[in-house]
């Protein structure tokens, strides 16, 4: 919910409902037990304790739940342990549970405040948190770890809220006046790396005719023929040849394999934006008025 990344994620609910439904998806989302700590003001001093080992009030959720019906034990019921502090007034259950429970050890942390400063919460910020659980509602907390952004997305779709982001205070109310909250809904995007495709690179071997000239060289007879003045000759006629080798030359085709281009295959990131839409509902104020009475401020008043 803080809009500085830490470790724990605070949520603070208006009522018992909200925050039982925030926890339960956390528990659906994949959140352990041990990550997961509730505090709540004690309504009911019937509810049965049992002494744990550390000198601390602790109950079983179901007994819990069968005391205080609809209240902190239906919180407890979703199978947190939860822990009565009647010194402080409140029902702990989880990872908070634990750290008021060791309080012996350590009198700094027998406060709401000071076991959140346990979770790495600032001072500044656990004493507000101190202070919504002493007016009345409820608080969740996550050790997220690497799931910052998902336990606070579970957090707000269940009305949570911290410090960076809750209500602005409402005016002090007259003597046996009632204040109503109005809420939103409001779109968060998140994104994570999905696989669309896939590129294949290979090469392949084929074959195509290439043409190419090489110049030749052959030899050919040349024959002439002289006349001659008809001198007698001495020899008696005989037959007669001459032989004359005929060379050429011929054209021997070898292939040998050469590298004529190289290809590097990568891939990048890059930046693109995606609008998204959703439908969200909100809240507004209507006040009817029946008979003559005065309204100031009487936003979307109407008259019957």
């Amino acid at each position: 919910m803080a809009v500085t990344k830490r470790e724990t994620v605070v949520g603070v609910f208006p009522n018992r409902t909200e925050a039982q439904q925030a926890v339960a998806e956390l528990r659906r989302a994949g959140f352990r037990d041990d990550q997961i700590g509730v505090i709540t003001q004690k309504h009911d001093e019937s509810a049965p304790t049992v002494t744990t080992g550390t000198g601390s009030k602790a109950a079983e959720g179901a007994a819990i739940g069968a005391a205080a019906g609809a209240g902190a034990g239906a919180l407890w019921a979703l199978g947190i342990a939860a822990g009565i502090f009647p010194p402080l007034g409140i029902v702990a259950g989880g990872t908070l549970m634990a750290i008021l429970a060791s309080a012996g050890a350590g009198a700094a942390v027998a406060s709401v405040a000071g076991a959140l400063i346990g979770l790495g919460i600032p001072e500044e910020e656990a004493t507000y948190y101190e202070g919504e659980v002493k007016a009345g509602r409820t608080l969740v907390t996550v050790k997220a770890a690497g799931r910052y952004d998902e336990a606070v997305a579970v957090m707000r779709r269940f009305g949570g809220y911290d410090m960076s982001t809750a209500p602005a205070a409402t005016t002090r109310r007259a003597e046996g006046g009632q204040s109503v909250q109005l809420k939103e809904e409001r779109l968060h995007a998140h994104k994570e790396p999905v696989t669309t495709g896939e590129v294949r690179v290979r090469k392949e071997v084929v074959t195509e005719q290439k043409h190419i000239n090489v110049p030749v060289e052959r030899e050919e007879v040349v024959i002439e023929r002289h006349p001659v003045s008809g001198t007698a000759s001495t020899g008696s006629m005989r037959a007669e040849e001459i032989r004359i080798p005929v060379r050429e030359e011929k054209v021997h085709v070898e292939k040998e394999a050469v590298v004529v281009e190289e290809v590097d295959v990568s891939k990048r990131k890059v930046k693109d934006t995606e609008h998204v839409a959703g439908t969200v509902r909100k809240e507004q104020l209507k006040v009817e008025r029946q008979g003559d009475v005065d309204v100031r401020g009487d936003t979307g008043t109407t008259k019957r």
